[in-house]
């Protein structure tokens, strides 16, 4: 009888810090951002997936609410949720970015001078894929390496071979 007391205590020990942790996830971030609907479409949209940030100046605006792919595009579009009190202009920039060079991606808003706004449920037109900085680095290593020979300057000869004479 002892240990079953003791098993049902810590059970509902675990179930409480279980409870406690869920809810403080909830409270500092993973809850639903309210404001309007707008979309984007990338070539690709490496390391982005719902829950992750969109930001305009560095500050949190939104998040990336859904991911699809236009099938006779073969385009990525991703829903955005954006704060109701920023209103976006129509040359809106959305820009695939890196926190740092091990860091995660988010989306990042750059507005235009535009005077009409973005509505709830429009779409930002104007967007860039993330940099892979894999090859990045694989064109600037191959790339010089496979840059051939040296060719001659124009006022120097060039060497014949003789063909063997």
């Amino acid at each position: 009888m002892q240990r079953s007391v003791i098993e049902t205590v810590i059970g509902a020990v675990v179930l409480a810090i279980a409870g406690l942790f869920l809810y403080f996830t909830y409270s500092t971030g993973y809850q639903k951002v309210e404001g309007y609907e707008v979309t984007a479409k990338f070539n690709r949209v490496d390391g982005i997936s719902p829950g992750s940030d969109v930001k305009l100046s560095g500050i949190k605006v939104g998040r990336v609410v859904g991911a699809r792919l236009d099938p006779s595009s073969f385009l990525a579009i991703l829903t955005l949720t954006v704060d109701s009190s920023i209103k976006l202009p129509e040359d809106t920039i959305a820009k695939i970015t890196s926190d740092s060079l091990l860091g995660g991606f988010y989306i990042s808003l750059e507005p235009g001078a535009e005077e009409k706004l973005i509505p709830d449920g429009g779409q930002i037109v104007a967007t860039q894929d993330p940099i892979n900085l894999g090859d990045l680095v694989g064109r600037y290593i191959f790339g010089s390496a496979s840059g051939g020979a040296k060719k001659p300057k124009p006022d120097q000869p060039q060497s014949q071979s003789n063909g063997g004479q």
